[in-house]
């Protein structure tokens, strides 16, 4: 009742705003995080270059941790125009496309560096433009992370591991069949329950970045902490694509600059933090295990089946585009 009342309340705001002439342009973008967090903050950054750079002509206001609703409300409000922009994870668009379920598959990318690569190249680009057929315009990729096991059963040095371990995973079904193929038990719960669900013992672990873990304190409730990366996961800042096509020239190219502008500072964030990130975390008592390429490896080899169902219900073109492209990457 909340999340609809909020929707409510913001279209209503929404149309008060649009017939006051004094007040401008106003763009509400909604996302899932809280405050803390990189991505949070590099909104902030995009908040302060649109408004400076159209001199108070566009007014954004940013509301995090799922005032707006979750993700898929969120997306359906950009698309109904009850919502200017929305930044979910990009897994939530394959309820839409299913060729951007290719994104998060399990160890497609050997590093974080290669998926940015592939992020920013024409095949990136491409995956973008597919949004216009859903009413949206993508602005580009604001990073989640890599993705990494916590629990209090056992370390994971390896999938054997994972065997029997209640795992708390993403409503995602690439997520829940790669942790069956990894033996564990992937148990999907929104993301608002998880801290209490480990506190209580309903499930023994969940996976998330290093930046989630701590902005969370999931660190708090968890002994295990194991670097496995087996995902990489990113959100894709959408706005409506009938509220783009009624702003000016400028203001179109200052809001796609602004983001561009914002993207590099989250790295900056993300790659000046993570470090004490994890040293935080292994000051709270939790036992932090870094994997080697060869573990890894063996993870990845785990999952090979997951990757290569995944081929038909992507769509054979836009999952051949993606590999593609993560092979030239990684020659790079």
């Amino acid at each position: 009742m909340f999340q609809k009342t909020s929707l409510a309340l913001g279209a209503a705001l929404s149309f008060g705003i649009a017939l006051s002439a004094s007040a401008g342009t106003v763009i509400k973008v909604g996302h899932g995080a809280n405050e803390q967090y990189h991505m949070h903050r590099a909104l902030l950054r995009f908040e302060e270059l649109v408004e400076a750079g159209s001199n108070g002509e566009i007014d954004v206001q940013i509301f995090p941790s799922s005032q707006m609703g979750p993700d898929r409300e969120m997306i359906e409000g950009v698309q109904t125009g009850v919502l200017e922009m929305a930044v979910p994870p990009s897994s939530f668009f394959a309820g839409w496309d299913p060729a951007f379920a290719v994104i998060e598959l399990p160890y497609m990318y050997a590093s974080k560096d290669i998926a940015l690569d592939v992020f920013h190249s024409d095949t990136g680009s491409d995956m973008l433009s597919r949004l216009e057929n859903q009413g949206l315009v993508g602005l580009g990729w604001l990073e989640n992370g890599l993705r990494h096991v916590t629990n209090n059963v056992r370390p994971i040095e390896s999938p054997a591991d994972l065997d029997g371990v209640k795992l708390r995973t993403m409503k995602v079904p690439a997520h829940v069949a790669t942790f069956q193929a990894l033996g564990a038990n992937p148990t999907p719960m929104n993301f608002g329950e998880v801290y209490s669900a480990l506190q209580q013992g309903v499930i023994d672990g969940q996976e998330n970045p290093i930046a989630l873990i701590d902005s969370q304190r999931f660190y708090e409730v968890q002994e295990h902490v194991s670097l496995t990366g087996h995902v990489f996961t990113v959100y894709i800042p959408v706005i409506s694509q009938a509220f783009m096509n009624s702003l000016s020239d400028d203001h179109q190219a200052l809001i796609k600059t602004a983001m561009a502008e914002s993207e590099i500072y989250q790295q900056e964030l993300v790659n000046g933090e993570e470090a004490g990130q994890l040293q935080k975390i292994r000051d709270a008592g939790v036992n932090v295990l870094e994997l080697s390429a060869e573990q890894r490896q063996v993870f990845s080899d785990a999952t090979m089946d997951v990757r290569a169902e995944y081929r038909d219900t992507v769509g054979a073109e836009a999952f051949d585009a993606w590999v593609a492209a993560v092979k030239a990457a990684s020659a790079e």
